[in-house]
């Protein structure tokens, strides 16, 4: 049934079970989402009783965790996280680790979770350059042909591993000798290699002009796949004013050049769970429990494959921010709003000491 503004709508509420009370001051869309909002809230699990948080642990058996602003900030874990990380293994939960980060290869993921405390074997790390690889192996990339990469050496060691050839990376830069303008490109154009089939457009903290040049270039090349490890807009960083670009700025760029759109492997995609759940086929959905600290990439990626979402304020997003989406009238911020929240990981301890 689809509810429109005026008479027709209040009628139509009127003889609908929702319409329980009068509305004296609110429209009939205000009420249906002030309703929504009280069936959809999110439940913070300080407030949970022990027996409700006994229920809650007993319906999922896998779990899917972010790892910078969750597990740790930088080098440093944060406090309880590793310990509720352990818990989740000794109450017989599978514990996967998710990250959009796309500079570095699973082993060297594999060394900071061994050295902080949180343990877990390779196959348990599911990062975005990982992604990358294992999405040009699904689709049967031809390995005769090469990938152009705007990113680092996280994503050119995933395509190592399963024998996928690649232009080199690293700088690549206009000559500042100021002789270098739209001009000399249109005389002197910039010699493109014939035999890439495949763009993948990471975090590259050496982007320029020319990268941007070549990647919607070959981007545009018929047939070619592009392809985009995550759109996250900003790395988050506390104690600075500035705002740090994100794989989203740099991937903007190539596409809005190429005219474009990559397949986006990163959360909030599918392809990050499916991948997972491919491997390990016993997995079901609605018995994983997907953590983060950032709505509109983890707890979306939740809400697109019909996981159970919990929200940790360690990071980007708050209980403030998801109070506020919770009334909104934008759906896209509604979908947003987690199925449950915890100031961090760690304060999970607490309530699980009796399990």
């Amino acid at each position: 049934m689809i509810f429109r503004t005026g008479r027709l709508c209040k009628t139509l509420l009127q003889n609908s079970l929702l319409y329980r009370h009068p509305l004296p001051s609110l429209g009939p869309l205000q009420y249906l989402h002030q309703h929504t909002a009280a069936s959809m809230a999110c439940k913070q699990v300080s407030k949970l009783s022990d027996a409700q948080v006994a229920e809650w642990f007993n319906s999922f058996d896998t779990v899917m965790t972010d790892c910078d602003g969750v597990l740790w900030v930088g080098a440093e874990a944060i406090p309880g996280s590793p310990d509720m990380v352990q818990r989740f293994r000794a109450l017989g939960k599978r514990v996967f680790y998710v990250t959009n980060n796309s500079t570095k290869h699973r082993r060297e993921y594999k060394t900071k979770v061994d050295k902080l405390g949180f343990g877990g074997d390779l196959e348990e790390i599911v990062g975005t350059a990982y992604l990358a690889a294992a999405y040009l192996e699904q689709v049967g990339f031809d390995k005769n042909k090469l990938v152009y990469v705007v990113g680092s050496t996280g994503i050119t060691q995933e395509l190592d591993d399963v024998g996928i050839k690649y232009l080199p990376i690293g700088p690549d830069t206009v000559p500042d000798d100021g002789k270098w303008s739209l001009e000399t490109l249109k005389f002197q154009p910039i010699p493109l290699n014939p035999d890439v089939g495949a763009v993948i457009a990471g975090f590259d903290i050496n982007i320029s002009f020319k990268k941007i040049l070549k990647a919607a270039s070959y981007a545009n090349t018929p047939g070619a796949h592009f392809i985009a490890t995550n759109t996250d807009e900003q790395f988050p960083m506390k104690g600075t004013d500035l705002i740090i670009p994100g794989t989203g700025s740099m991937v903007a760029a190539v596409a809005t050049a190429a005219g474009r759109k990559p397949v986006v492997l990163g959360k909030p995609s599918k392809f990050m769970f499916e991948i997972v759940q491919k491997r390990h086929p016993a997995i079901e959905p609605e018995r994983t429990l997907m953590i983060g600290d950032r709505a509109n990439t983890d707890i979306l990626l939740g809400k697109n494959c019909g996981l159970q979402t919990l929200l940790v304020g360690s990071g980007v997003h708050s209980l403030e921010q998801t109070r506020a989406w919770e009334v909104s009238e934008d759906q896209e911020e509604r979908r947003m709003v987690a199925d449950f929240y915890a100031d961090k990981l760690g304060d999970l301890l607490d309530r699980v000491k009796s399990m």
